[in-house]
């Protein structure tokens, strides 16, 4: 039976990476006497598998994690279960059975929400302008910067991955373009505003929060989002 676990990770936890995020929820599903199934051949390991990285040092309220079990009795004494066994900054938030036909996670993601928010002492000193700047900065038909990759640096245009970008208050909600293919981080948009101000972007300037991650049931014209814990759900 396959499963689509939503979690949320805060705190200090932060700074763990995904390899040993990875570790610590396999260790999780023994403790929690959680029925995983394995892997067959000679070094046989729990079946997961997680819909995208998230970068170090960012908190989130939307992770997504696909697991298989041989047997459960329903998703709210998996998610009740997997809490008692978590450490503090990460929980257990949703628990989805999927149809066995349903694609993984990872395969699935298509965009992704964040929030923004200035750490003490990075705001500008006009932050009023600041933000209302940003306004216009999405009226632009193209949106270039210089972007690096591991065969160098090439120039890319990021208005066509920017779904929504609007201010809220002092915090920044922007809804990119996320995946394998086309990953746009959050932190290389507000480089690209600060570019187009004539300005250098301050080191660590933002507390980033991704709060949650759509799989696309429309087509590349028509995009229709859709929370990863809802495509390919099914009645228990």
């Amino acid at each position: 039976m396959k499963l689509r676990i939503k979690f949320s990770k805060h705190g200090p936890v932060k700074f763990v990476g995904h390899l040993d995020i990875m570790r610590y929820f396999q260790k999780a599903m023994r403790r929690a006497d959680i029925d995983m199934k394995y892997s067959e051949g000679f070094s046989p390991h729990q079946v997961m598998s997680f819909a995208s990285p998230l970068g170090v040092g960012l908190t989130s309220n939307g992770e997504y994690m696909d697991i298989e079990v041989n047997s459960m009795e329903d998703c709210k004494t998996i998610v009740d279960r997997l809490n008692e066994a978590m450490a503090e900054g990460i929980q257990v938030m949703e628990c989805h059975v999927l149809d066995e036909r349903a694609k993984n996670a990872m395969s699935l993601v298509a965009a992704a929400d964040y929030t923004l928010t200035f750490r003490e002492g990075k705001q500008p000193k006009d932050l009023e302008p600041f933000l209302n700047g940003l306004s216009e900065f999405m009226e632009q038909d193209h949106i270039h910067i210089t972007k690096k990759t591991k065969k160098g640096e090439k120039e890319v245009d990021l208005k066509a991955f920017i779904y929504e970008l609007s201010v809220h208050g002092e915090t920044i909600f922007m809804k990119l373009s996320a995946g394998s293919a086309d990953n746009l981080k959050p932190e290389l948009v507000m480089e690209a505003y600060y570019q187009w101000l004539g300005q250098t972007c301050p080191e660590f300037a933002f507390q980033i929060q991704r709060e949650e991650v759509y799989g696309n049931t429309g087509d590349e014209e028509n995009k229709s989002f859709v929370p990863l814990g809802l495509i390919g759900e099914c009645l228990e």
